[in-house]
């Protein structure tokens, strides 16, 4: 087996989806990596605006951190229709989000992310990549079980094993919860990068890009924006009792 320290870029592919989670992990992979290239899919979400925000998302990054955007390379979007055709879940449908009756949530859309990463490492093969990074935690999941550090380990050996190359699956987020990926956002670009992924990052599963709120757009009560809000007002909580010190 090819070993990543073999090939000759030493560079990553990012899941990219537009979203606070893979902004930071793109600002993340571009702090450590020489070459960086991007990935998103197009498989009929609900919230289709995340696909018109990741452009908008790269070139703010460009823009705002010129070094990273010299790293930067080409951005790729795949077309995955039929997921949704043969997904009933609260992303690929206009249904309510709720739990099933199997324990998890109606926005868990089964197999998304073992396709997204089988997808993007057959392309990361081509490219010559070596390094997955996917926004992937299972500290504030919200349940799905494709989320794990458990599920990443037996992806990244199937992939390795399947293209007889050692790719490694990169997970920076997976034991952070939201405060600490606001937190870890302030570490690796500052000021502009929370800003950035306050202003021009979309993470709500409804689209809403009408309501601002202090940690950005979103309807304000769907799950990721709960998520979202809750860790930048305990991020935030914990910043001023910092200062006081």
């Amino acid at each position: 087996m090819e070993k990543a320290s073999e090939m000759a870029s030493g560079g990553a592919l990012v899941l990219f989806s537009g979203g606070q989670d893979s902004t930071v992990c793109l600002a993340w992979a571009l702090a450590r990596y020489p070459r960086v290239e991007t990935i998103g899919f197009d498989y009929g979400q609900r919230h289709a605006v995340e696909l018109a925000q990741r452009t908008v998302v790269i070139e703010a990054v460009r823009a705002a951190f010129p070094p990273w955007g010299r790293a930067l390379g080409p951005d790729h979007l795949l077309a995955l229709p039929e997921l949704a055709r043969i997904s009933e879940t609260a992303l690929t449908r206009e249904t309510e989000i709720a739990l099933t009756e199997a324990g998890l949530p109606s926005t868990f859309v089964p197999g998304r992310n073992l396709l997204f990463l089988t997808y993007a490492a057959a392309l990361a093969y081509r490219r010559g990549l070596a390094m997955l990074v996917a926004g992937v935690c299972e500290t504030d999941y919200s349940g799905y079980p494709d989320c794990r550090a458990a599920t990443m380990r037996a992806q990244e050996e199937a992939i390795s094993l399947g293209l007889d190359r050692e790719i490694t699956i990169e997970t920076p987020l997976m034991h952070l919860d939201k405060a600490a990926t606001w937190a870890l956002a302030q570490s690796l670009g500052g000021t502009a990068l929370v800003e950035l992924i306050r202003e021009h990052t979309h993470t709500c599963y409804l689209g809403d890009r009408e309501h601002r709120h202090a940690w950005g757009y979103g309807c304000g009560h769907c799950p990721a924006c709960e998520l979202r809000a809750r860790g930048w007002y305990s991020w935030r909580d914990h910043e001023s009792e910092q200062s006081l010190r």
